[in-house]
């Protein structure tokens, strides 16, 4: 539900913004569980992971053994509340996991093409090409894994062929290549860094060398192991996966999730603080990605070294993004959050009517607060404006435009009126007898 509507149906709820470091600090005891059964796991996101299991089925004695002991760990560590899939690939495990019914919820997948042939087309997960795929009859999985791979990859491309890959049952395996040492990013820190802040800052640098020692030679890579050693000589490692290649974004927020956890979640923690950061690609991709005309990654990039380097001089909450929201004032309709980090969406609906709002277009200066506006008014008409030690004449003018004070928190009803001189036009707000300066056109 859209929030206005859930507030609607109930004026007291409680809109909470999400908070993906929080979640790893949860998830992290779960990931320490299951790895002191199974080293190497996969993390994907706060809530998903995966484990390769070849080696431990025969280690503990077959398939039901060996889940039998994963539950008993993530039993003990957090209670219940989770879900476990077993497949040949970790999209019909992920699938599996979310299909598992029982006490605890487990399903062990025999056939996984069999299996995945009864999905839902939906289980793609990109909305555009699963809503093409149902407008063309294709409903599920198995439909789409019967029709000629060649076929779909003439008329959808590589994401149809990846998508049809996906159906058949096995997954696209990533080669894992021999990786230079050069390739690896170490940051060591004398004294030791207590900080987290900082290291967010560090990560992202690292994470922009590590993209860029990449790219010299033509890959990227699906898979990261972050690494970070303590003050007293103790080292900690998670390895993190994504089905799509990671960009310098994505390694930076992982490394700072993952430090998060460490830190603040269930275990030994960093003692005396972070004394050495590494970060080691572990699978390569070398398929690249096709620029479009005029596209300079070079360029981006060096853009985003820059922003990086100005955060960490002016700190997070220094260097602002901003998102379009709906509003009836000027200052309303703008959402900010910290660069770098993803936004949480608009608080309110930038589409919906905002009856009242002044008609585009907008300022492209607001100020903080209302500022003294000195107007000259003739006849009820704004004649001429005072800009520092001069007045100017007022060339055109619209409004005004009647907006009605909050009175439940005592605001008096103002006009708006647009105002235009040579000098600049302007956004005004007249109540109780006063005119105040609330936008700069440019």
């Amino acid at each position: 539900m859209r929030r206005g509507e859930a507030e609607a149906v109930c004026p007291n709820v409680e809109t909470i913004e999400r908070d993906v470091g929080a979640e790893m600090v949860a998830f992290e005891s779960v990931a320490a569980a299951v790895e002191t059964l199974i080293p190497r796991i996969e993390v994907t996101k706060p809530g998903l992971l995966f484990v390769p299991v070849s080696g431990a089925v025969g280690y503990y004695g077959g398939e039901a053994p060996l889940v039998d002991r994963v539950i008993k760990e993530i039993d003990d560590a957090v209670g219940g509340g989770f879900r476990i899939g077993l497949a040949s690939g970790p999209f019909a495990a992920k699938h599996a996991a979310a299909h598992a019914t029982g006490e605890p919820p487990v399903l062990i997948v025999e056939d996984d093409a069999d299996f995945l042939a009864s999905l839902d087309i939906g289980a793609l997960g990109t909305e555009e090409l699963v809503a093409t795929f149902r407008w063309l009859g294709i409903t599920t999985l198995g439909e789409l894994g019967r029709l000629p791979r060649g076929a779909i990859t003439s008329r959808f491309g590589a994401i149809g062929l990846a998508a049809h890959r996906l159906a058949s049952g096995p997954d696209r395996d990533v080669v894992a290549r021999a990786i230079p040492v050069d390739l690896t990013i170490e940051e060591r820190f004398d004294p030791p860094l207590e900080d987290m802040e900082r290291v967010g800052f560090i990560a992202k640098a690292m994470a922009n060398r590590l993209i860029e020692g990449l790219a010299a030679v033509g890959t990227a890579p699906y898979r990261i192991s972050v690494e970070a050693e303590a003050a007293d000589g103790s080292t900690r490692s998670r390895t993190w996966r994504s089905a799509d290649p990671l960009d310098d974004g994505a390694i930076a927020d992982r490394v700072r999730w993952q430090l998060r956890a460490w830190v603040e979640g269930p275990g030994a923690g960093v003692r005396g603080g972070l004394a050495v950061l590494r970060i080691q690609p572990a699978e390569l991709s070398g398929e690249g990605r096709q620029l479009s005309l005029g596209e300079d990654s070079a360029r981006d990039a060096a853009a985003q070294r820059a922003l990086a380097a100005t955060q960490g001089i002016v700190g997070l909450d220094g260097l602002l993004q901003a998102e379009p929201q709906g509003g009836r004032d000027p200052m309303d309709r703008v959402s900010w959050h910290r660069w770098g980090e993803e936004a949480s969406g608009p608080q309110r609906d930038p589409a919906a009517p905002w009856l009242g709002s002044v008609p585009s277009p907008s300022p492209v200066l607001v100020p903080p607060e209302p500022r003294r506006f000195t107007v000259e008014w003739d006849g009820g008409m704004p004649s001429r404006v005072r800009l520092s030690s001069r007045w100017e004449p007022v060339l055109s003018w619209a409004g005004p435009w009647r907006r009605v004070g909050r009175w439940w928190h005592a605001e008096d009803a103002a006009d708006r009126y647009q105002i235009v001189t040579s000098a600049g036009a302007f956004l005004c707000e007249v109540r109780a007898g006063e005119t105040w300066l609330i936008g700069i056109y440019d």
